[in-house]
């Protein structure tokens, strides 16, 4: 048989499996998954703030505008920054919150996370029961450990997180009414100084804070958010966790998508309905703060519950928390779920 005779009936040599290749890629999509599933609180807050936030950015501005000014109506100062700023005003300053609202409620929820496993394992060794063992089983209801042990994570939170949020939503408050400042002479006779604010991006005004307040002013009104904060992220998991359960055990089905959605949209106008007076307080406080020099005194205005003047806004205000929330945690729970269902 001749060379090239044998050349064509000799069989093809076998393909060399690519075994480091393969192995590679199966170490790579074990580490992936791993790391998918130890931070999938983050990761799920994450992307589910983005997508709520985006959302109710323009009521968060409305509610900002009605507590600094004296709009009568939502449908008046929708009209009147409609009018004076165009339909860009809704989202005036919406950089600022979009970053700082996404890592706060991611910080937020790792921190609510562990927290809560904390605070029950302290109340299991007083107790002999553990309030999360109590959540976690269906068919329960929220009994008063339940309701502390999400209270005192939802609260520890907070009170941690305000040293993130505080100059983030400073920020976003002065880009939101920084046209009516320079326009109104509301706290302050000094012109230059209000009208430095007006039409600057969400960092130039950071740094106009800076330059006027130096890097102390970032955090004006820090009592006032820390007070809101503390009680209103207590209230908000405490209302969460408890409907979320009832929900749960009341339709029969722990994995139904009905409880965060019901859950979601009740912790939000719960949480606001307390604390919105403090709120009304901080953005009165913080608008007094950027219109008067840094040698000036601003006096803190009293936080009075039961003054209808503290309470303009809260309408659009709840109607937004509802959106968002009912949005976030039914987004939340799904990416969650999502995640644990990955094969070890």
């Amino acid at each position: 048989m001749s060379d090239s005779s044998r050349r064509q009936h000799d069989p093809k040599p076998a393909a060399r499996p690519q075994y480091p290749a393969l192995a590679l890629q199966l170490v790579a999509g074990d580490r992936a998954q791993t790391w998918l599933k130890t931070y999938r609180t983050e990761i799920a807050a994450c992307a589910s703030s983005v997508l709520s936030t985006c959302t109710a950015y323009p009521l968060d501005s409305v509610k900002t505008r009605m507590q600094a000014y004296g709009f009568h109506h939502f449908t008046d100062c929708v009209r009147h920054t409609y009018q004076t700023e165009g339909a860009k005003g809704f989202w005036r300053g919406s950089a600022a919150p979009l970053f700082s609202i996404t890592l706060v409620r991611t910080v937020s929820f790792s921190i609510y996370q562990k927290s809560k496993y904390a605070y029950s394992s302290w109340i299991e060794r007083v107790t002999g029961r553990s309030p999360m063992a109590i959540i976690n089983t269906p068919g329960t209801y929220p009994t008063p450990s339940t309701l502390v042990c999400s209270a005192a994570a939802g609260a520890t939170a907070g009170g941690i997180i305000t040293t993130i949020a505080c100059p983030f939503e400073l920020t976003k408050l002065s880009a939101q009414i920084s046209v009516l400042m320079a326009r109104s002479n509301v706290g302050s006779m000094d012109d230059a100084l209000r009208r430095s604010y007006q039409q600057k991006g969400t960092f130039r005004t950071a740094a106009n804070i800076v330059r006027h307040k130096g890097v102390v002013g970032l955090y004006a009104g820090f009592h006032l958010h820390l007070l809101r904060d503390t009680l209103g992220t207590a209230l908000y998991f405490m209302t969460y966790e408890s409907c979320k359960q009832v929900t749960a055990s009341t339709i029969k089905s722990q994995s139904s998508p009905v409880a965060p959605v019901v859950a979601g949209a009740l912790c939000g106008l719960v949480s606001w309905a307390c604390i919105y007076p403090i709120d009304s307080a901080k953005s009165i406080y913080q608008r007094n703060c950027l219109t008067h020099r840094r040698s000036t005194n601003v006096k803190t205005p009293k936080i009075q519950f039961f003054n209808r003047a503290m309470y303009r806004g809260l309408g659009v205000s709840m109607g937004r928390s509802c959106i968002v929330n009912a949005i976030f945690f039914s987004s939340f729970e799904f990416i969650k779920a999502r995640i644990n269902e990955l094969q070890d």
